[in-house]
C-alpha cells in the first residue's frame, strides 16, 4: 500500500477524535453485496411500513459510488449520545428516546462532519467527496459494520464492544483511497434478551425488525392513528423507544456523551404526566426547538400520549 495511503489514513482518523467522534473506521467503496438480497426481501415484506423513502433509490443505497463520483473509500464515525444521567423512566412516566434529549443529531454530525471534510481538503488537497446523516440513501450500520466499528446486533442497531450501542453514525464518502479496516466479529452469542424484550414483537427473528411494528415507527414516522393492536403495548414511550437498547448486556458498557448539544432542556427533568398531557404549542416549541422531537410536531405528540394514556 501507499505510504501516502496510510499516513492519510492516520490523520483523518486523528482528526475525526479530536473532533469529538468516538470512533471512525474505513471501508472501501463497494457494492454491499451482502445486504442486497436482505434489502430487498425487507421491502418485499413491507417491513418499512409507510417509510416509503427506504424503498427509493434501491442501487444507490447499495453502492456508494452512485452518490459520489469515484469514490473509493468510506470513513463512517460513530458519536455516543448515552447521557449522564437518564430523564424519569418509571412506570409513571411518559418516557422519550435517548437520542432525542437534546439538539438533533442532524445538526450537530453534519457539522463535524463538514470540518473533517474542510480539513481533509487543507492538509491532503483536492479530495471530491460528501458528508452524510441519514440524509440520503446510505446504509450507515452496513457501512459501520463494514469499518470494523462494531457488529450489527440481533435488534439490528450496531454494537461497539467498548462502548454498547448509543451512537449516532455519519459517513464521508471519498474519491481518496484510504486503508480499510476489517470488520469484527458478531458478539451476541446465544443472548435473545432483546428479541424477548420488545413489547410489539418487532424483532421477528434474530436479526430481522418488522420496522413496520416496532414503537418508534408508531411514534415518529407513522403520521395516521397507531394501530389499534398496539393498544397497551407502547409502554409509555411518547416518541422513539430505547427497550431493546436498554436491555442488552453490552450497553453496560456505555458512558456519558461529552457532547454539550444533546443535553435534554432543563425543564424535561422535571416533566411530569400532567405537563406532557397538558403541554401547549409554546412550550412545545420552547422546549423542543433544536430537537428531533419536532418531526412529529405537537400532533404527532399529543396522539402518541392520548394512545399511551388510553
Amino acid at each position: 500500500m501507499h505510504a501516502l495511503t496510510s499516513q492519510y489514513t492516520q490523520l483523518i482518523k486523528t482528526k475525526a477524535l479530536a473532533l469529538g467522534f468516538d470512533f471512525c473506521g474505513i471501508a472501501k467503496a463497494d457494492f454491499l453485496e451482502e445486504e442486497a438480497p436482505r434489502l430487498e426481501t425487507w421491502l418485499k415484506n413491507g417491513m418499512h411500513g409507510q417509510m416509503d423513502y427506504m424503498a427509493n433509490h434501491f442501487d444507490k443505497r447499495l453502492d456508494p459510488r452512485l452518490l459520489v463520483d469515484g469514490a473509493k473509500s468510506v470513513v463512517t464515525v460513530l458519536l455516543n449520545y448515552y447521557p449522564d444521567e437518564k430523564l424519569p423512566e418509571g412506570d409513571e412516566d411518559y418516557k422519550l428516546s435517548k437520542y432525542a434529549y437534546g439538539t438533533d443529531y442532524h445538526f450537530v454530525i453534519k457539522d463535524k462532519l463538514k470540518d473533517l471534510l474542510a480539513y481533509i481538503h487543507e492538509e491532503i488537497g483536492e479530495v471530491g467527496g460528501r458528508a452524510f446523516v441519514d440524509s440520503a440513501p446510505v446504509m450507515d450500520k452496513a457501512w459501520a459494520k463494514r469499518s470494523g466499528l462494531g457488529w450489527v446486533g440481533k435488534h439490528t442497531n450496531l454494537i461497539n464492544r467498548q462502548m454498547g450501542s448509543f451512537f449516532f453514525i455519519g459517513e464521508l464518502i471519498l474519491d481518496l483511497e484510504l486503508q480499510p479496516d476489517g470488520p469484527i466479529t458478531d458478539y451476541c452469542g446465544t443472548c435473545t434478551r432483546c428479541l424477548d424484550a420488545c413489547p410489539t414483537d418487532a424483532i421477528v427473528a434474530p436479526y430481522v425488525v418488522d420496522g413496520s411494528k416496532c414503537i418508534s415507527y408508531y411514534t415518529i414516522e407513522l403520521k395516521e392513528a397507531i394501530p389499534e393492536e398496539a393498544r397497551g403495548k407502547l409502554d409509555n414511550w411518547v416518541f422513539g423507544c430505547d427497550i431493546c437498547q436498554d436491555v442488552c448486556p453490552w450497553n453496560r458498557f456505555a458512558r456519558p456523551h461529552q457532547t454539550p448539544a444533546f443535553e435534554p432542556h432543563p425543564d424535561l427533568a422535571t416533566f411530569t404526566k400532567a405537563d406532557w398531557e397538558e403541554i401547549t404549542e409554546d412550550v412545545f416549541r420552547e422546549i423542543f426547538r433544536r430537537s428531533a422531537v419536532k418531526r412529529t410536531k405537537l400532533d404527532g405528540l399529543q396522539r402518541n400520549i392520548a394512545f399511551n394514556k388510553d
